[in-house]
């Protein structure tokens, strides 16, 4: 299975989902994460640490590593050209969006949707990351927007969590941050694995 993140805007936790999406299916069998970010920052994420449980390696070793492996997770640059988006369409069996629960990300969300549409695909799911927690009503109205005008949503979402913050400066997948919502942060990614195997 090849997943891609991919999204219009920074800061939407699209590394987040692509290295913790990699830690899930690695736990099914043999992934690896392609960092295809010209920023590195699953890379760098990686050094930080003591490594992650998935290899990781650059766009451009893909093609030596890619066929000892049953999963394949890419990381893409931030705000891909027309020609881009449809090659990553083209080479995925699904592009997840990720997308924060406000106007300005939400807005980038539309133009990636616009177009996957005028490239014919619907191979896509929307997920909504770094909900604020209650009392506040972003992700529920942001969820409402999505499935109203009819965009494949995932179930689950992943909530605006320290934990994923520490996971980053420490180099390692939130599940092994000493945090006491890491083990909630890992756990709403497991439902995103469940989701992506589960069809």
């Amino acid at each position: 299975m090849i997943i891609t993140t991919a999204s219009f805007k920074g800061g939407v936790g699209k590394t987040t989902t692509a290295v913790h999406v990699a830690a899930y299916l690695q736990m099914k069998g043999e992934t690896l994460l392609v960092d295809g970010d010209p920023n590195r920052s699953a890379t760098r994420w990686a050094k930080r640490g003591l490594g992650f449980p998935f290899k990781v390696v650059s766009e451009q070793q893909a093609a030596k590593y890619a066929k000892d492996f049953q999963h394949i997770v890419i990381d893409t640059r931030a705000c891909p050209e027309e020609e881009d988006l449809k090659d990553l369409v083209d080479g995925c069996d699904l592009l997840i969006l990720p997308t924060t629960p406000d106007v300005l990300s939400l807005d980038a969300l539309m133009q990636t949707i616009h177009l996957m549409k005028k490239l014919g695909s619907d191979q896509y799911r929307v997920l909504l990351t770094r909900v604020p927690p209650p009392p506040r009503k972003d992700g529920e109205d942001a969820r409402e927007m999505l499935v109203g005008a009819g965009f494949p949503i995932f179930q689950g979402r992943i909530r605006e969590l320290v934990a994923f913050q520490k996971a980053a400066l420490e180099g390692v997948v939130v599940r092994k941050v000493s945090d006491r919502r890491a083990g909630t942060a890992w756990n709403e990614y497991v439902a995103i694995g469940k989701e992506i195997l589960n069809g």
